[in-house]
C-alpha cells in the first residue's frame, strides 16, 4: 500500500449538498428552506422563548403571590452565637465592621440579633435591628446595645 492509494472507508464520506446552485442541482429554488416564513429568509435568528404564535409559557402560567419591594432582609444572629465568636476571634464589641472582618456578614447585609441561647460574657452591640428579648438579655448580662440606621 502506498500513500496515493489511501482512500476513506466505503460509505464514510458523503457528497456535499450544494444548495442554491440552480434548479438542475435539485437544491435550487427555495434551497431546501421551504416556501415562506422567517426560517426561509436570510438573517433569521429565533428569539429566546419564541413559541411560534403559541401563547408563551410566561403568559400561560398563572402568577401568584406578592413581592414586597420595601422588605428588608436581615442576616440573623442568635445571642448564643456571640460567645463562640468572642472565644474564637477575641471580640468584645460586635459591630457590623467586626462581623464583616471575620466573614460572618457580607458587605451589603444588615444585622439583626435574636434571643435564642444564652449570653455568658459582657459585650457591646452596634447592629441594625434587635429583638426586645435579646436586648433585655444583653443588658441583663451587663452589655450595651446601639441601633444603627
Amino acid at each position: 500500500m502506498k500513500l496515493h492509494e489511501l482512500r476513506p472507508a466505503k460509505g464514510s464520506t458523503h457528497k456535499e449538498k450544494r444548495i442554491g446552485r440552480g434548479e438542475g442541482s435539485g437544491y435550487g429554488g427555495t434551497s431546501t428552506k421551504g416556501n415562506k416564513g422567517g426560517q426561509s429568509r436570510a438573517g433569521y435568528k429565533s428569539k429566546m422563548a419564541h413559541e411560534g404564535g403559541q401563547m408563551p409559557i410566561q403568559r400561560r402560567v398563572p402568577k401568584r403571590g406578592f413581592k414586597n419591594p420595601n422588605k428588608i432582609a436581615y442576616k440573623v444572629f442568635n445571642v448564643g452565637q456571640f460567645d463562640h465568636y468572642a472565644e474564637v476571634y477575641g471580640l468584645t464589641e460586635f459591630t457590623f465592621d467586626s462581623l464583616y472582618q471575620i466573614g460572618a456578614v457580607g458587605k451589603t447585609d444588615k444585622v439583626k440579633v435574636l434571643a435564642t441561647g444564652e449570653l455568658k460574657g459582657k459585650f457591646s452591640f452596634k447592629v441594625h435591628a434587635i429583638s426586645e428579648k435579646a436586648k433585655s438579655l444583653i443588658e441583663a448580662a451587663g452589655g450595651t446595645v446601639e441601633i444603627l440606621n
